[in-house]
């Protein structure tokens, strides 16, 4: 029972502060032990597509194993001191691993940027998305953000809402780890093609179902906030699979036909022309105040999946404490 109240507090506390700039977060310090692990293990391990492989193994279930393994020793430890000082610390935890606002306040800034100079807006949305944005124009600054919020109503909240309702602080962290090396070393390029597979099949494991419960939720939160869901549902059902992650295509394409816009097409990587498929219909021109539109659809189905899911662990906990 403890569980789903630190979850629903860290919720809370995630869409009053969000993550402060002067705040240590624990992902940091995930992102710092992949960059480390990864240049130990391509000094030991041969450089061979083989050798590559295994490191990559090597490297997911180290980081793994340890972004799970010391939050799980922490909160032991803490409950052997008082049961309220374990509770504190979880609901902190969980409340750093939820993003929602973090999320809704990127889209904010890259609007703002955008009203001041395209130049602005391209570095805006260049810290958020993979894609090189240099010679990206106004619509495609925008369809970047609104990609990119869709993407992580999934990533960076549900899916980690997820695992938290099931496995507490330390699944949820495990969860970010896994996510983490996928946006670190998960790429098709000539450095991780083969260091960087298992991550990103792992991450495509770990995604497939809470993407698909992010896109339900979302075809709900578009009715609820008076989007055409029924759109949304139509365009789902035919768009879903067009996209190369097996999950990304899920939350986007239900977005898309929510706002009656066109998404996704191709972009560049590194210098390099990607060919990607379109989801959705160009029914109308996409616009900046659809960012906050993609924001606040992100927000419906967090709200929408936190209720739902904290409702079904409730009904499961509840005869197991008789």
């Amino acid at each position: 029972m403890e569980l789903t109240f630190a979850v629903l507090i860290g919720f809370l506390l995630d869409w009053v502060f969000g993550d402060p700039s002067w705040l240590w977060h624990p992902i940091c310090a995930i992102g710092k032990l992949i960059s480390r692990t990864e240049k130990i293990l391509r000094c030991i391990l041969p450089k061979t597509k083989g050798g590559e492989r295994f490191g990559g193994i090597l490297l997911w279930v180290i980081v793994c194993g340890i972004s799970f393994g010391i939050p799980l020793m922490l909160l032991l430890l803490l409950r052997r001191v008082n049961f309220w000082l374990s509770f504190a610390a979880e609901t902190i935890m969980c409340y750093q691993i939820l993003a929602r606002k973090c999320l809704a306040d990127a889209g904010t800034q890259v609007q703002q940027a955008l009203s001041k100079s395209l130049d602005e807006g391209r570095k805006a949305v260049g810290m958020y998305v993979g894609r090189d944005t240099s010679e990206l124009d106004e619509t495609g600054v925008i369809k970047a953000t609104v990609e990119t919020i869709a993407e992580n109503a999934s990533d960076g909240v549900i899916a980690p809402m997820c695992f938290l309702l099931i496995g507490g602080a330390p699944l949820g962290f495990l969860y970010k780890a896994v996510n983490t090396l996928d946006s670190m070393v998960g790429y098709h390029n000539e450095k991780y093609e083969y260091f960087g597979r298992f991550s990103a099949k792992m991450d495509d494991a770990f995604n497939f179902i809470p993407a698909r419960l992010s896109a339900v939720c979302m075809i709900a939160g578009a009715g609820l906030l008076r989007y055409d869901s029924a759109n949304a549902l139509r365009v789902f059902r035919r768009d879903r699979n067009r996209h190369k992650s097996p999950n990304a295509g899920q939350t986007e394409s239900v977005c898309a036909g929510a706002l009656h816009v066109q998404l996704a097409g191709d972009a560049t990587y590194f210098g390099k022309r990607v060919q990607k498929a379109t989801l959705g219909d160009p029914d109308r021109p996409i616009v900046r105040a659809d960012i906050g539109r993609s924001a606040d659809l992100m927000t419906a189905a967090a709200v929408l999946a936190l209720l739902l899911l904290s409702a079904a662990r409730l009904l499961v906990a509840w005869p197991l404490q008789f």
